[in-house]
């Protein structure tokens, strides 16, 4: 049996576990994510020649499809992560990667962005801040601990990103501490760091691409990125409310146990991390947590319409008043932004209060 004071961490199945207590259906979540599970799984059997004899090298996907939200637009995103010596044949296999994706007729990432080839562990852990921590290392390594899947060979990805959050948590134990919770002030620096970044970059990819495909990004900042950045600061509190109580109140547990508990989150999905915190707080979080899923739910339906979604990312800046999709698209991200409002500020649970002490100072 669990303790209610230090409820169970978030896991895989946790949004169905919610799904069936509400006792609601989510049909447009429930699709996506079973047709992501195939689609990861069909990835594995195709790229097993290549990946399989890799001793140092992990390919990894990012976004939808690592949030299990991959519906008929989505594009993959994509890196051949490398944890050892640089070696000549690394690019031979990233270019063979792409090769088969190409294959496999799945959407190339953006070219010139932070996807579709070689990404070292080195930046990753070590340029954490400072002038060498680009943009590019940045969207990386945060976007490694909140929205990714290995494929194949899981043996770069483990070590990589348990090597990311130990960097992040050793960092919070130097010298003493002046609280009595349990949160990761310089990981949750950082996730907030990449939210305001990701919103300062839509400005300038608007103006820099002619607003084209802007009314698009701008449902998915209201949205999916916005569920990532919530499902990161989630994860951050949640060091100080669901690992067990520490033996000096102004400490963490271990390095170890926090590391653990992170790493079991960055394995699950954002919908999974969000829907374990509404699982136990149930009684407090419910109402806004099905208003949440409710909205996210017809998200994911208008982005799986293929009318919806050339319409939304063929729109103009000055149509957009009398458009019903964007029209519709604005409205999911108020309800959406909405219940995440009554989550993080105005519900009697820990969440409410570690926002007041860490959100803004």
């Amino acid at each position: 049996m669990s303790d209610p004071h230090h409820p169970e961490a978030p896991t895989s199945g946790q949004v169905d576990l919610l799904r069936d207590r509400l006792g609601v259906e989510w049909p447009h979540i429930t699709v996506a994510r079973r047709e992501s599970g195939d689609l990861l799984r069909n990835l594995g059997t195709v790229l097993h020649p290549l990946l399989h004899p890799q001793k140092d090298a992990t390919c990894v996907v990012f976004g939808s499809l690592a949030r299990r939200e991959f519906t008929s637009g989505s594009d993959l995103d994509w890196t051949l992560l490398v944890d050892g010596y640089a070696e000549a044949e690394h690019l031979g296999l990233a270019n063979r990667l792409e090769g088969r994706l190409q294959e496999a007729k799945l959407r190339p990432p953006t070219r010139g962005g932070a996807f579709g080839q070689l990404t070292f562990s080195h930046d990753l852990i070590h340029r954490i801040g400072g002038d060498d921590d680009t943009n590019r290392n940045t969207t990386q390594r945060l976007l490694l601990l909140l929205e990714s899947a290995p494929v194949g060979n899981t043996g770069a990805y483990d070590r990589v990103v348990r090597q990311v959050l130990t960097r992040y948590v050793e960092e919070d134990l130097i010298g003493a501490r002046d609280t009595p919770y349990g949160v990761p002030r310089f990981l949750l620096n950082d996730v907030v760091r990449y939210w305001r970044t990701m919103a300062v970059d839509f400005a300038h990819k608007r103006r820099a691409r002619s607003a084209k495909g802007w009314a698009l990004r701008t449902a998915k900042l209201r949205m999916s990125r916005k569920l990532m950045y919530a499902s990161g600061l989630l994860s951050c509190f949640s060091c100080g409310f669901l690992l067990p109580a520490r033996d000096t109140p102004n400490r963490f547990a271990s390095t170890r146990d926090v590391v653990d508990h992170l790493l079991s989150l960055v394995r699950t999905t954002p919908l999974d991390v969000v829907a374990g915190v509404m699982m136990a707080y149930f009684d407090e979080l419910s109402g806004p947590a099905a208003r949440l899923f409710a909205a996210y739910d017809e998200f994911l339906g208008l982005l799986d319409d293929p009318g919806r979604r050339k319409r939304l990312d063929e729109l103009a800046p000055g149509d957009v008043d009398d458009d019903l999709d964007y029209r519709a698209a604005r409205e999911l991200g108020v309800r959406f932004e909405d219940a995440l409002t009554e989550i993080f500020f105005d519900r009697d649970t820990p969440v409410r209060e570690l926002t007041r002490r860490y959100g803004l100072f």
